[in-house]
């Protein structure tokens, strides 16, 4: 597939040039929900960092209808610049793009070597018998809160309190969700979880412990379907231990990218 992505897309470039590069992929919060990660990593790596299309008011190209659609067109940018050995660190549906990413580069000679590790936090995107994904089209703000924080007062952000522009941006947002994780098919592809197999670069999975859109069982059934992963649990922390937990997330995340 050719790169539909908009030229102007917002991309957040930050760190050494000159160092391993890590590609940092939001989360259905968007761009600002993975924030504290580009920070942690800009001072060892070249962090880059985009909104997704049709994201935070930004164009969604027709072309990219499906995770696997943007994950296609992620690659073909990583392949024009030439770049090596990336570390995808995806978080909620971007850690589905980063798991997705990994399948398309396995099965693609012309990707060989350009993806060198995966950190999947917190992510959707596999079916999971018995562990299934909370429906987060159906719940509102309190709710998401239940769900999503160790500490729900903490996570949650009362709607009335929203600017015009920010409830916008919210429900735009909202809907390039629906249309790229697929509402009706529950943030999820049936086929991914058998397809993790083909994944050889090391992968770390990384679940709060008190998530319950996706529970750390979810979490070990994605680990143990990708060769030699490794998995690590946040305690005190929900869907985005990043943020709820970032001392004790970047404790589990720092020595997996410091290995050789």
């Amino acid at each position: 597939m050719t790169s539909t992505l908009p030229s102007d897309l917002p991309l957040v470039e930050t760190g050494d040039p000159g160092a391993r590069t890590a590609l940092v992929l939001h989360g259905g919060g968007g761009p600002l929900t993975v924030a504290p990660i580009v920070g942690h990593l800009a001072p060892t790596m070249h962090v880059l960092a985009p909104t997704h299309p049709g994201w935070d008011g930004t164009a969604r190209p027709d072309e990219i209808g499906s995770v696997a659609d943007l994950a296609a067109v992620y690659l073909a940018r990583l392949r024009e610049h030439g770049e090596r050995d990336v570390v995808l660190v995806g978080s909620s549906i971007g850690g589905w793009i980063a798991l997705e990413m990994a399948v398309q580069a396995a099965a693609d000679d012309r990707d060989a070597g350009l993806i060198g590790a995966v950190v999947d936090i917190d992510g959707v995107g596999v079916v999971v018998e018995g562990e299934p994904i909370a429906d987060f089209f159906a719940l509102d703000a309190r709710g998401l809160a239940e769900v999503a924080w160790h500490d729900p007062e903490r996570g949650y952000r009362d709607p009335s309190s929203f600017t015009d522009e920010q409830r916008a941006v919210q429900q735009s947002n909202g809907r390039t969700m629906a249309a790229i994780a697929g509402a009706g098919a529950g943030m999820s592809d049936p086929a991914l979880l058998g397809r993790l197999g083909t994944i050889a670069v090391p992968t770390l999975v990384v679940y709060g412990a008190s998530d319950r859109v996706v529970t750390p069982a979810y979490g070990r059934a994605v680990a143990g379907a990708i060769p030699d992963a490794a998995f690590a649990e946040v305690p005190a922390a929900g869907h985005l231990p990043h943020l709820e937990a970032p001392e004790a997330t970047w404790a589990v995340i720092d020595p997996f990218l410091e290995r050789p």
